[in-house]
Order: C-alpha cells, then sequence, then structure tokens
C-alpha cells in the first residue's frame, strides 16, 4: 500500500509507525518517515509516540489495525482524517478511534484489507502489485553468493510463532528428501528464537536431506534475498511465506488453524494445502462462508491432517 501511495502521489509526506522487529525488513525503503513503536514498552511507548508527533497533524491517519492497544496508542496523534475499518472488520471497540472508515469488503484478505486504505484516500489502484523493499548491495550479494554455490534450490520455513500451527517434523524431513532425490538441494530458516530452533533441529533429526540450515543466522534482508533466489517455498502460516511473496517466489503454504482465503501468500494461494475448510465445519457446524470473517481453528493435532501426498502433488506442479 506505502509502495501504491508512493507511485501514484510521489510528493506525499509518508510517517510509518512501526514494530521494532518490522521495521529491520522496511527500513530502507526511499522517501518513509519511520516511528519505532515498542510494544513491549507498554505506556512508556505511547509516551514516546506522542512526543514524537507532538505538535503535528497529520492530513489522514490510517488505523490498520484492529487491536485495542494499537487504537488507544493512536489518540496521541493529530489527524484531520481518521480512517478505520468498515464496522464488519472493527473490533476492540476500533471504530470509536476512527472518524471515517473503508469500503466494506467481504472475505477480503489482509492485503487487501491494506489496500481499502488506499481507496479510501483516493490513490488510483495499481496491477501488478507491486513490493519496494530495498536491501543493501552487501545482502544482495550475500543472496546471489548463497544461490551460486547452492545451485538450484527450496527453501523450507518450518515454524510459525505457535508450535500447534507447524507441521509435522517428520512429514518436513519427508518433503526435504523427495526435494531432493529430484535433484534439487533444500535450506532451512528461521527466525533466532527458540521455537525456531526446536524446529529446525526436530526437521534435522529425522534425517533430513539438508544442504544448509539458516535458522537463526541471516538478517531479514539476507533472508529475503535467501527466498528471492529460491525456486519455491514450503512454510506454515509465518512470516517467511509471506516475505516470499514479496520477490515473486511462489510457495506452498499450510494452513490448518486459518483461512488461507484471508491470510495465506498472496500470489500462492492456489498453492496452498488446507485443511481449515474441514476443520471449521467440524468444530463450528457451520462452513466457514457461515462464521465470522477470520474465525480461527483450535486444537494441538490438526496440522497432522495435512498428508504428505498432498504436500507432493503441489510439489510436483512445481517441478513441471
Amino acid at each position: 500500500m506505502v509502495t501504491r501511495i508512493q507511485h501514484h502521489w510521489p510528493s506525499a509526506e509518508i510517517t510509518w509507525v512501526i514494530g521494532k522487529v518490522e521495521y529491520q525488513l522496511v527500513k530502507l525503503m526511499p522517501n518513509v518517515r519511520f516511528i519505532i513503536f515498542d510494544k513491549s514498552q507498554g505506556k512508556a511507548a505511547v509516551e514516546a509516540l506522542k512526543e514524537t508527533v507532538q505538535g503535528e497533524v497529520f492530513d489522514a491517519l490510517l488505523m490498520m489495525q484492529v487491536a485495542l492497544r494499537a487504537n488507544l496508542a493512536s489518540r496521541v496523534i493529530r489527524a484531520k482524517t481518521r480512517i478505520g475499518f468498515d464496522w464488519a472488520r472493527s473490533k476492540e471497540l476500533h471504530w470509536l478511534f476512527a472518524n471515517k472508515r473503508v469500503a466494506a469488503h467481504q472475505h477480503a484478505h489482509v492485503l487487501e484489507g491494506f489496500m481499502d486504505f488506499a481507496d479510501a484516500l483516493g490513490v488510483p489502484p495499481s496491477d501488478p502489485l507491486q513490493w519496494n523493499i530495498p536491501v543493501s548491495e552487501e545482502d544482495a550479494q550475500w543472496g546471489e553468493g548463497q544461490a551460486q554455490a547452492l545451485g538450484k534450490y527450496v527453501v523450507i520455513a518450518p515454524a510459525a510463532s505457535k508450535a500447534e500451527r507447524n507441521w509435522l517434523p517428520e512429514r518436513y524431513a519427508d518433503i526435504a528428501n523427495y526435494i531432493n532425490d529430484k535433484g534439487m538441494s533444500v535450506v532451512l530458516c528461521g527466525g533466532p528464537g527458540k521455537l525456531d530452533r526446536e524446529t529446525a533441529d526436530a526437521v534435522l533429526g529425522h534425517n533430513a536431506k539438508i544442504a544448509q540450515d539458516f535458522t537463526g543466522k541471516t538478517s531479514l534482508h539476507q533472508l529475503l534475498m535467501l527466498l528471492k533466489h529460491a525456486e519455491f517455498v514450503i512454510a506454515p502460516d509465518t512470516g517467511p511465506a509471506h516475505m516470499a511473496t514479496t520477490v515473486d517466489t511462489p510457495v506452498v503454504g499450510l494452513y490448518a488453524h486459518s483461512n488461507p482465503r484471508r491470510t495465506g501468500p498472496y500470489k500462492s494461494i492456489h498453492r496452498v494445502v488446507s485443511v481449515y475448510d474441514d476443520c471449521i465445519l467440524q468444530q463450528k457446524g457451520k462452513p466457514w462462508t457461515a462464521l465470522p470473517w477470520g474465525a480461527r481453528a483450535k486444537g494441538n493435532d490438526l496440522m497432522e491432517k495435512i498428508t504428505l501426498d498432498a504436500v507432493i502433488e503441489q510439489v510436483d506442479e512445481l517441478f513441471t
């Protein structure tokens, strides 16, 4: 959405209030003023934001998060127009903090929801979608070096933010070995967190043929370059899946808890292997179309329902 605004309104002054981790990914975007908001600091983060924007009045504030914490923080930002989500997507008193709403959009992907804000501003649409996430020359060369060393390779990003959203480690190992036997290298990636490391170790513990384990060893920009040069990516609902989308790398997404129509890798929805529809129907007694948009299925064993054969089917299509 930011790229769309910059393309059509190059003189617009954009201030982006952003989390400290997310900032590391987009920090080199040109002509954007970033204000880092560290939500772990609680009230201190709000006070810091207030001090930073003191005396400023913005033409428009795009309230693109519905969480109560974000809504409360938004009060310290003065703006002529405060644009929030439509009534159906408004949660946690979000509507109280806005004086204008985006148009209703049934069953919108999260990305489409963001684009609704550009529509509300009157920014012309952009086709095709474009992301402008610059990296340093050093990180670009690092990515090219890895691609040269590995040859054609596939990335598996096995860890989501919660263990219940991860596929079984033995099945990750099985698909890695299947890809390796078809002539492509497989690498692992992930963040520096404990769950990422434990998940990668579990995959490696099942005799997976992994050419390189990058888990916890890359910056976000290096990871972006690793994803860019990959033939495709296999991942549950996790950051690298969406990062891969921004650099036009196909993604085989693995979904059980959330609706991939809402949060799946946007350009690869047709490649998602999902059991969400069956899980939500079983738990709620209604199809997803009859439930609130974004309804989640719950359980620690739902990802087990994703079979190896179903993932192989998508992988085979990418090899043809």
